[in-house]
């Protein structure tokens, strides 16, 4: 009895938090980490933004690649935190794009092309990247040209949940007294729980 005691006390430290398991994301066959609270869409972005406005949300393309160690990073440590986690179910529309991929998309623009085509034409050189939408659509202009915040890179779940909040609170309306970089500085201050980054 008291191996099986000690054997579940280590799958509890082993699996997470106090407050339940961490819940790893599985790798599909592009090799793309396929978390659940991602959209499986027919990655139509001005279909994907109308569906996102209907649930309240915010359209969220999240581009990723194969073999990609900070989007590992992400998965297993910055988006299991109970605190993005919500924020991504609760508030945001992902749908994950692949930075060398050939499925087909359709821009904001109505420009069909590649998953590959379409991140370069914004410009994402870097996995992971974020790809925030505004919360209206210019459909003359691609996703790239009108996010309202682009973040390339893996962060700690105190950044991307600053982030997000920053984002779904529209603070970038106006940043003459408080860009991004303040907002975080000062949330850092007032969470005061040693998430630093």
């Amino acid at each position: 009895m008291k191996h099986l005691i000690a054997f579940a006390l280590a799958l509890m430290v082993l699996g997470g938090s106090v407050g339940g398991p961490v819940l790893a994301t599985e790798l599909g066959d592009d090799g793309l980490h396929k978390a659940d609270w991602m959209r499986d869409t027919f990655k139509d972005l001005s279909e994907d933004f109308a569906e996102a406005r209907a649930e309240g949300k915010r359209l969220l393309i999240l581009v990723e690649q194969r073999g990609c160690i900070y989007c590992d990073e992400m998965h297993k440590n910055t988006f299991t935190d109970p605190r993005v986690r919500a924020m991504l179910e609760d508030r945001y529309f992902p749908v994950q794009i692949n930075l060398h991929g050939e499925t087909e998309i359709v821009d904001v623009d109505g420009e069909v092309l590649s998953e590959k085509a379409a991140t370069r034409k914004w410009g994402v050189m870097f996995t992971p990247t974020m790809i925030f939408f505004p919360t209206d659509l210019d459909q003359t202009q691609s996703a790239g040209r009108q996010a309202v915040a682009i973040m390339p890179g893996a962060f700690a779940p105190g950044t991307t949940l600053d982030l997000l909040t920053w984002v779904v609170e529209e603070r970038y309306l106006d940043q003459s007294e408080e860009d991004f970089q303040r907002y975080h500085s000062r949330m850092i201050r007032e969470r005061d729980d040693g998430d630093t980054q």
